[in-house]
C-alpha cells in the first residue's frame, strides 16, 4: 500500500497571522486576499491564483476561513484521489481535478474529509457522499459504494457500472489532433499513449485515446503499428518512448506525433532535441491535458484543452443534485468537450 494521508482541510493554527501577511506573500491585496478565501467566485482572478492564496493561508497557519466555512457546512463530502499525495504532485491534471472539487464544494458549503489512494480509512464512513478521482476496479468501486450511494466518478467512465461519472471526450479529441495533421499536410502520424492501471493495481487499463487513434487512422488506412510506442504515463517514459521511435524508424520517423499527455511530451521533446530533430519544423507534436507545464518548455506544446476546473465543478454539483433531491437522482454521465490549443511545437 502506497503511503496515505488522510485530512479535514485544516492546518495548525497560528492566531498571529492576518490577511495583511498572506497578501505580502502572495504580493496581492488584502481586499483580493480576503475576497477568495471567503470563496468570492464573482472576483475575475485564475483558478491558479485561487490555489496559490490557499496554499499560502495553509502554510501560514490562518484558519479564520476554514471555521466558517465549518459552521455554514451542510453536509460532509469525501473526496478520494486515486494517486498518493507524491504521484499527484507529478501529475498537475489530478491535482489541477482535486483542487476544483474542493473549491467548488467550499462555495457550496460543504466540510471536506480528502483521501489519498486509501478507500478503507474509517474517516469515510462518516461522510454524506463521496467524490472520487481516477481510475477504480470494480471491486474498488463497489466497496465505495458500501459507505455511500452518493458517489461521483471523475475521469472514468462507471455508467455502465451503474455510478454517475463526469468524463472528457476523448473520442473526439483524438480525431480533432488528426485531422488538424492532415489539413498541415502531414499523414505520416505516430502515437506516444500511456498504459495504466487501477489504483489497487488490479485491473490494466488501455488508453482510450489509444484505441481512437487506431480505429481512425485504419479507417483512413493510415495506421501503423511500427509508428506507435506505449509506456508509463511519466516524463522518462515519454523521453525514452520517443528515443526508441528516433532509433527504430531513422528516416521514417513520422513528421508529426500525438502524445497522450503533456508529462510523456515534455520527455519526448527532451528526446527529440537531443537527437538535434527540430521541432516542429522537422517533428510536430500535440499533447493531451494542457496543464501549465506545456507552456513552461521550449517550444511550448500544442495540447488538447481539458477543461478540470469545470470538471471538479461539474462533479460537485452533481452530489449536491444527490442531497438535495435524492428520491429523483438517477445515475448519469456528464462528457465535458475539449479544444485544440495550437502552440509552437505543432503549426
Amino acid at each position: 500500500m502506497l503511503s496515505v494521508t488522510i485530512s479535514a482541510i485544516k492546518t495548525q493554527e497560528n492566531p498571529m497571522v492576518t490577511i495583511k501577511d498572506i497578501a505580502k506573500k502572495a504580493d496581492l491585496s488584502p481586499a483580493t486576499i480576503s475576497r477568495v478565501l471567503n470563496g468570492d467566485t464573482s472576483l475575475a482572478v485564475s483558478q491558479e491564483t485561487r490555489d496559490r492564496i490557499l496554499s499560502l493561508a495553509q502554510d501560514l497557519g490562518y484558519t479564520k476561513h476554514l471555521k466558517k466555512q465549518a459552521a455554514q457546512a451542510k453536509a460532509t463530502l469525501g473526496i478520494i484521489q486515486w494517486y498518493s499525495e507524491s504521484e499527484e504532485l507529478d501529475d498537475l491534471y489530478y491535482y489541477s481535478i482535486r483542487i476544483s472539487i474542493e473549491q467548488r464544494a467550499m462555495d457550496l458549503g460543504y466540510q471536506l474529509v480528502r483521501s489519498f489512494n486509501d478507500l478503507d480509512h474509517p474517516l469515510l464512513e462518516g461522510v454524506d457522499a463521496i467524490i472520487a478521482i481516477g481510475k477504480f476496479s470494480q471491486t474498488q468501486m463497489e466497496n465505495l459504494a458500501s459507505f455511500h450511494t452518493k458517489l461521483v466518478f471523475v475521469d472514468s467512465d462507471t455508467l455502465n457500472e451503474g455510478f454517475s461519472c463526469v468524463t472528457t471526450d476523448f473520442n473526439r479529441s483524438v480525431i480533432r489532433v488528426i485531422d488538424h495533421f492532415l489539413s498541415t499536410g502531414i499523414s505520416d502520424i505516430g502515437l506516444i499513449a500511456g498504459e495504466e492501471e487501477t489504483a489497487d493495481r488490479e485491473t490494466p487499463l488501455i488508453d482510450p485515446r489509444f484505441r481512437t487513434f487506431k480505429q481512425y487512422m485504419t479507417d483512413l488506412k493510415l495506421y501503423q503499428a511500427k509508428s506507435v510506442y506505449i509506456g508509463p504515463f511519466t516524463s522518462q517514459s515519454g523521453y525514452e518512448l520517443m528515443k526508441a521511435a528516433i532509433t527504430d524508424l531513422k528516416d521514417q520517423l513520422p513528421h508529426a506525433f500525438f502524445v497522450a499527455n503533456d508529462t510523456l511530451a515534455v520527455g519526448a521533446l527532451r528526446a527529440l532535441q537531443e537527437a538535434q530533430i527540430p521541432v516542429p519544423n522537422r517533428v510536430q507534436l500535440i499533447s493531451f491535458n494542457d496543464t501549465s507545464i506545456t507552456k513552461q518548455v521550449y517550444p511550448s506544446l500544442s495540447s488538447i484543452t481539458v477543461f478540470t476546473e469545470e470538471m471538479g465543478s461539474q462533479a460537485v454539483d452533481l452530489i449536491d443534485q444527490m442531497l438535495q433531491k435524492p428520491s429523483n437522482f438517477h445515475p448519469r454521465m456528464i462528457k465535458l468537450g475539449t479544444e485544440l490549443t495550437i502552440r509552437e511545437s505543432s503549426f
